[in-house]
């Protein structure tokens, strides 16, 4: 289980996640929506590490990653993949792939597996695996982005706004496939804009506002509580 309890976090001085907790077990996808501004990046950057939490835990199966390192955490099994396609543009689509597997250094057989499901869910990974990552389409470097973590085989992953930037027909095969890693085990979490298309593939659905969680519900009674929050009864 990934665990999150009470944390807060910020900037400086500056509070921006107050008092936030949940969890995520194996298999399971919970999908996190809010406002721009809510928190939510911050939240994800905190228990990633890259925001030192002032207060509160993360638990991944019991072992505390609060204070430590992001590469540390990394290590430990827990992945961020960023909104913004964020890779190497440098390298090639394969070196990208590589780059990520980096933890799992003299498992060959694993990351043949994985770089050989990765090709097969996305198709033109494996036709442009020569290319910079440079010339890729901004969909095309959020696939990749999604490969360099998967090929790490992560117990958790947290994935910051997966739509940003691209067309909305590109966000269901990225769900699909996300939805279908969870149920290999991983712990999934989902910062998403659009939450009516991401609903259907997550397992619970998380609001936040103002840097705290205004409510949690089950994913598929999503649309039922916003509807009632746009259009209160009486």
């Amino acid at each position: 289980m990934l665990e999150v309890k009470g944390l807060y976090a910020g900037y400086g001085i500056v509070p921006v996640i107050e008092d936030v907790s949940f969890s995520v077990r194996a298999g399971e996808i919970l999908l996190i929506g809010g406002e721009n501004g809510a928190g939510k990046s911050t939240l994800m950057r905190a228990i990633a590490g890259f925001n030192r939490p002032d207060r509160g835990e993360v638990l991944l199966d019991g072992r505390p990653l609060q204070g430590m390192a992001p590469e540390a955490i990394a290590q430990a099994g827990l992945r961020l993949v960023l909104d913004g396609h964020r890779v190497f543009p440098e390298l090639s689509v394969f070196d990208n792939l590589r780059m990520g597997a980096a933890a799992r250094r003299g498992d060959l057989a694993g990351f043949a597996a994985a770089i050989e499901e990765i090709y097969t869910v996305f198709p033109i990974l494996k036709e442009k695996h020569r290319k910079y990552a440079r010339d890729l389409s901004g969909g095309q470097q959020q696939i990749l982005a999604l490969g360099q973590a998967f090929v790490a085989q992560p117990a958790a992953l947290l994935c910051d706004e997966p739509s940003m930037g691209l067309a909305q027909a590109l966000l269901p095969p990225i769900l699909g496939f996300l939805r279908k890693w969870a149920e290999s085990g991983t712990r999934i979490i989902i910062v998403e804009q659009h939450l009516q298309i991401a609903a259907p593939y997550a397992d619970t659905a998380m609001i936040i506002e103002r840097g705290r969680v205004k409510w949690s519900c089950a994913a598929s009674e999503l649309d039922r509580r916003l509807a009632a929050e746009t259009h209160p009864a009486g």
